[in-house]
């Protein structure tokens, strides 16, 4: 994050506040409850932040919801390499990182053919298929920055950024039925939480509400599938020079977002064996309270409802994806694990 952007969000600081407090009061009703009836807190989080979901229309908290549920939320997964080792990556073995690449190729390309079946433009495939196979939302931003213009591309953008929100809310709490139906063991369900579900804050929703050893693999696989995101930018700028560049204007995301740097930085300084188990854990407990107040956050900005104004067909498409990617990794998994 730099400095420039910290400086600005000091500014805003009693913009964003309101917003803040109301994720922070979720979260610890979330923890409450979970504490007292023995289920995930983030499972809560989302529910209870669904329900307060008219904060983010025409509200003082709207600009602090969704500062929590990008930023907070991104600061709560950098901390989370303080939980990673380099060990344990090592230890995952070669297969993870093959079923990662596959399964982003693979996606990717079966999105685009789908696409053109279906009449819709082959980039618009790229854009979903991406989004599904790599980080979500965040994804099919850095995408769109980096395909040609095109008069329906603000529209496509915006379903799938949508789409993938929805759906991969819905597999934060579908996937883990999916898990247990299959009595996949520790290791294997977090290659799978990791491999499947769209965005980061999901899997991590998902696979922490498992188990912690559930919750680390599918940390690690998922920022697997964000790293994908820097060669298929790469392609995405190829095909935009291709078809004679275009006039995007404006800043674009970066090609690997700041939280992974920082999750890759501190499981770095955390496999050394310097770090003091005290400081250890407090950074471990501020990770999960981040998690938890921007899952509640992320709740709060859940718009289902805003599905229902667009085509079926676009919508058969992620849904396809999704399911195509479900079996996809299963099928991989049982070949190489």
């Amino acid at each position: 994050m730099s400095n420039a952007k910290i400086a600005s969000i000091g500014q805003r600081i009693p913009e964003l506040l309101p917003g803040f407090i109301v994720s922070a009061v979720v979260a610890a009703a979330a923890t409450f409850l979970s504490e007292h009836y023995g289920a995930p807190v983030m499972l809560f989080a989302l529910l209870l932040g669904m329900g307060l979901n008219f904060l983010t229309t025409e509200s003082k908290c709207k600009a602090g919801i969704e500062f929590t549920a990008r930023e907070v939320l991104r600061f709560g997964i950098a901390l989370l390499g303080m939980r990673i080792t380099l060990e344990q990556i090592t230890a995952l073995g070669w297969q993870p990182v093959a079923l990662v690449v596959s399964l982003v190729v693979v996606t990717i390309t079966v999105s685009i053919i789908a696409a053109k079946v279906l009449g819709f433009n082959k980039l618009f495939g790229m854009l979903t298929g991406g989004a599904t196979a790599i980080c979500g939302a965040s994804a099919a931003l850095a995408l769109s920055a980096a395909l040609p213009n095109h008069p329906q591309k603000e529209k496509a953008t915006l379903f799938t950024v949508i789409g993938v929100s929805a759906l991969s809310t819905l597999a934060m709490i579908v996937y883990p039925m999916i898990v247990k139906a299959l009595h996949l063991p520790p290791q294997e369900a977090g290659v799978f939480l990791g491999a499947t579900i769209h965005d980061v804050a999901q899997v991590v929703g998902a696979g922490y509400s498992m188990s912690p050893e559930i919750g680390d693999t599918a940390t690690v696989v998922k920022l697997m599938r964000v790293a994908m995101l820097l060669p298929v930018i790469v392609c995405a700028a190829m095909i935009t020079r291709m078809q004679g560049g275009g006039d995007s204007t404006g800043p674009r995301p970066p090609l690997l977002p700041w939280f992974a740097v920082g999750f890759v930085i501190l499981a770095c300084i955390n496999s050394t064996g310097w770090v003091p188990h005290v400081v250890q854990s407090s950074i471990n407990g501020l990770s999960s309270w981040c998690l938890v107040i921007a899952i509640s956050a992320l709740g709060m900005k859940t718009q289902l409802k805003e599905l229902a104004t667009v085509g079926i067909k676009p919508i058969l498409l992620m849904i396809g994806e999704s399911v195509f990617l479900i079996l996809l990794v299963l099928t991989l998994m049982h070949w190489w694990f």
